[in-house]
């Protein structure tokens, strides 16, 4: 279980701060086995390295999303997920994911609510309506349709976790990408209300802030921008990072080391949190 390969990764522990002396190995991961958990957008990008992660730390993992092809290739790379077509943004969507976890997991201890769209980028004038909405649709409201469900489940297990994916947008303005940043912050706004809410029934919430992550999703954010601003992309690149202190992307498999570890058992008192996985992003 503590080993490298597995992607849990075991430490030495002697001494705690009062100096009693404990197991000589402590890890990390210690209570991620035998989770029943449901990733949002979990069949590539960000979600699938997630569910990577847990499955390798002996969760049992159900992932939706609403690519077909990503559906089946992460059935066949991922032996023993079960994959589920979802959109977050769809209420009867929604119930059948609930209840396909219900009915192939047995239950529910997380959720981790990571589907999201990048929306329009454009200044106010131009954005769609129907654009602004359907990006306010997946990356906010159907966090909350998957919380609703989520909860009774969580409570009949005696708690559990909720991982809310927000967004270095969240926390700062983003100019022409106002849509995006609307929903983040209102996940932020979000996850410290559920975890008010539902801390007395032993259930963390918690939100999760990636930064300009490596992939598909920002290259295609980043050309967008150029474009706008009618610069070469590796100008554009440049600039989102010399706006990180570590001045480097993140991986999706940072973002998911960090969820690992607040299901864990040494998660167990962190709840209300917005945690930036991000090499600290100063600006945007």
């Amino acid at each position: 279980m503590s080993t490298a390969a597995s992607g849990c990764i075991g430490y030495d522990v002697h001494r705690r701060r009062d100096t009693t002396v404990i197991n000589s190995v402590s890890d990390l991961a210690a209570g991620l086995a035998g989770q029943r958990v449901v990733v949002t957008a979990g069949a590539s990008g960000i979600g699938r390295a997630i569910a990577a992660r847990l499955l390798a730390c002996d969760a049992r993992i159900l992932v939706c999303d609403i690519d077909d092809a990503a559906l089946s290739t992460v059935r066949q790379d991922l032996p023993g997920v079960v994959a589920v077509k979802t959109d977050v943004a769809d209420d009867a969507d929604v119930d059948r994911l609930f209840e396909a976890a219900d009915s192939t997991l047995g239950g529910l201890d997380a959720l981790i609510n990571n589907a999201g769209i990048a929306g329009p980028t454009g200044g106010v004038e131009v954005i769609d309506p129907a654009d602004w909405r359907r990006c306010l649709d997946v990356c906010l409201t159907g966090q909350f349709l998957c919380a609703r469900r989520a909860v009774p489940m969580l409570r009949q297990a005696g708690g559990g976790s909720i991982v809310n994916m927000s967004s270095a947008a969240g926390r700062h303005g983003y100019a022409f990408r106002t849509p995006y940043s609307a929903a983040k912050f209102g996940v932020i706004g979000l996850t410290q209300s559920l975890a008010k809410e539902l801390g007395p029934d032993n259930i963390r919430v918690n939100a999760i802030l990636p930064g300009v992550v490596e992939g598909p999703r920002m290259a295609g954010v980043i050309r967008d921008r150029a474009a706008q601003l009618r610069i070469p992309v590796a100008e554009m690149e440049h600039q989102y990072l010399a706006k990180v202190s570590l001045r480097r992307m993140v991986s999706p498999d940072d973002v998911a080391a960090m969820i690992a570890f607040l299901l864990s058992d040494a998660g167990a008192n962190i709840s209300g949190q917005s945690i930036g996985v991000d090499g600290n992003v100063e600006a945007l």
